[in-house]
């Protein structure tokens, strides 16, 4: 496995478990600034600590943001994104009132959808003809 700084250790297993994500804002309406974008990602950086995850990567325009997260296995993706989905569209709010105008009437930043792809490791061709090779009779 090597000396790899991605390779995490938890209890009983070695791990390096990578999502990318992207939430979209509700009626994909543009009301990000850059003021908004540095202050969500403060705020899903300290979702994913309490998640024991990393956010490796945010970056997003007016009406989306992109996540790259390193997580144990022990989390559930699901569960992650409703956290992060949540506890920023409720704290952008609170702290943001000229972003409530966009959201009077649904009390919702976020879509209700989003977008979770596995990634990070060998492409899946290799890892398919790793696994394949494991059956080969000696």
């Amino acid at each position: 496995m090597g000396s790899d700084e991605n390779v995490r250790t938890g209890r009983h297993c070695v791990f390096r478990i990578h999502v990318h994500l992207v939430f979209v804002t509700k009626y994909r309406y543009s009301v990000f600034t850059d003021r908004h974008l540095i202050r969500c990602e403060e705020i899903m950086r300290a979702v994913c600590e309490d998640f024991q995850a990393e956010l490796v990567e945010f970056n997003g325009e007016a009406n989306h943001v992109h996540l790259l997260v390193h997580f144990p296995p022990k989390v559930a993706v699901s569960r992650l994104v409703n956290s992060l989905k949540g506890v920023s569209s409720r704290r952008l709010r609170q702290e943001f009132p000229d972003l409530v105008r966009h959201y009077w009437r649904a009390q919702r930043l976020w879509s209700g959808s989003y977008f979770a792809g596995s990634v990070g490791g060998a492409p899946l061709s290799i890892v398919k003809q790793y696994i394949e090779q494991q059956n080969r009779p000696l």
